[in-house]
């Protein structure tokens, strides 16, 4: 008896989005780590490197809050340890990456960059645009239900 396993491709869930989400993380974090810096460090760092004009500690909560959904307390406490580790410094009612703040980001960009060629590499174009457009209305529509159990009722 012959066997006739099916050869489509499993269907996209969240669980599916979970594990690559922590599997690709999992490889950040081996990089970030050997930097000493945790993910939700070089989060902050990289809104603070990338901004175009220097930011106060509420405008960075606000940046990565929105990207992590992580607790305000949590970020400032982030921020403070970025402030410890002297690749943040506070300049009147503001934060600045100091110079070696600076260069972390892209020196974790340029260690990353091959390993993220390996993964993304000889996808299909048409369908990184699939994923692209699926994967922007799964984040469009998870926070508009973050934002409704948010709401006082």
């Amino acid at each position: 008896m012959t066997s006739t396993a099916s050869t489509a491709a499993p269907l996209a869930d969240a669980r599916a989005l979970g594990l690559a989400h922590y599997a690709a993380r999992g490889v950040l974090e081996h990089v970030l780590a050997r930097h000493g810096v945790t993910f939700q460090q070089q989060m902050a760092l990289r809104a603070a490197v990338t901004a175009d004009a220097p930011q106060t500690p509420d405008d960075l909560i606000a940046q990565v809050r929105v990207a992590l959904k992580a607790d305000p307390a949590d970020i400032r406490a982030t921020l403070d340890e970025l402030l410890a580790k002297q690749l943040l410094v506070a300049d009147g009612a503001h934060l600045r990456p100091t110079d070696a703040g600076r260069e972390l980001v892209p020196a974790v960009s340029a260690e990353t960059a091959p390993i993220t060629a390996r993964i993304w590499g000889g996808i299909p174009a048409e369908d990184l645009a699939a994923a692209g457009r699926v994967l922007t209305l799964v984040r469009e529509r998870a926070n508009a239900e973050l934002a409704a159990l948010a709401r006082p009722r």
